[in-house]
């Protein structure tokens, strides 16, 4: 079988696979920005070679100024840090949100729930980052709350308006595929930011692909909110070919 044949049969290089796996594990509208845009190209289904050096090295998103952190009452969640990094698996709850497991701990967060369903309120420390980031992947995978999420969660500043105001602008199809959380990295932490590095799994058709989501916070408002540096995609996502460097860590 030659390599076209081999990519053109991978249910993994078809770009509404693409789609839909980014809707499952990062966000809905992330998702679509990144697959739809590729289709509106090329109708043609395309090859995803992961980057070895990207895996390897990860993601080079920084944390933004601690300045730019607010810190108010919020949530006061007790156990609070300014300074830690994290290469142990915590300990944690598994629940289920659709066929997606999401970690909680009554230590760590989410210490809340809003009207709407969306988790809330979590440590300020490199575990609670973790949670909050692992909990926004799998609340980001749920059509029904995937508004009131990003409304709650992204960060206060011009990108985030724009952002919501675009709108996701589509849908996907996640039908016959399922995901899990498989590790993370802690990329930094101060206290009032931290760059964390969530590990998935996503697999359809016998086939498995391992996705890197890492996700700039910032310590706003008294919780974990989501920074948007790039105003078309709150998220860096990439394929990784393992989890080598990655802490283990899932249901």
């Amino acid at each position: 079988m030659t390599t076209d044949e081999t990519n053109q049969q991978s249910p993994f290089t078809r770009p509404g696979f693409l789609i839909a796996a980014a809707f499952v594990v990062i966000l809905i509208v992330v998702g679509i920005v990144l697959g739809v845009t590729a289709m509106n190209r090329d109708d043609t289904p395309q090859a995803v070679e992961p980057s070895t050096t990207d895996a390897v090295e990860g993601p080079t998103t920084s944390a933004p100024p601690s300045d730019e952190a607010t810190d108010t009452e919020g949530c006061q969640v007790p156990g609070e840090t300014d300074t830690g990094s994290l290469t142990t698996a915590p300990e944690a709850v598994w629940e289920y949100q659709g066929t997606m497991a999401y970690p909680s701990s009554e230590t760590f967060g989410p210490t809340e729930t809003t009207d709407e369903g969306v988790r809330t309120c979590f440590q300020r420390s490199p575990e609670g980052a973790l949670f909050a980031a692992a909990n926004g992947a799998v609340q980001a995978s749920d059509s029904q709350l995937i508004e009131p999420w990003l409304k709650y969660f992204l960060a206060e500043g011009p990108n985030r308006d724009a952002f919501l105001n675009a709108g996701p602008g589509g849908s996907g199809d996640t039908s016959g595929i399922r995901a899990r959380i498989a590790g993370f990295r802690m990329l930094a932490f101060d206290g009032k930011t931290a760059n964390v590095d969530v590990a998935l799994q996503a697999s359809t058709e016998g086939q498995t692909i391992l996705m890197s989501s890492v996700y700039t916070l910032i310590w706003e408002n008294g919780d974990w909110k989501l920074t948007m540096q790039d105003p078309s995609s709150p998220v860096d996502f990439a394929t990784i070919p393992d989890l080598a460097g990655y802490t283990i860590w899932g249901e």
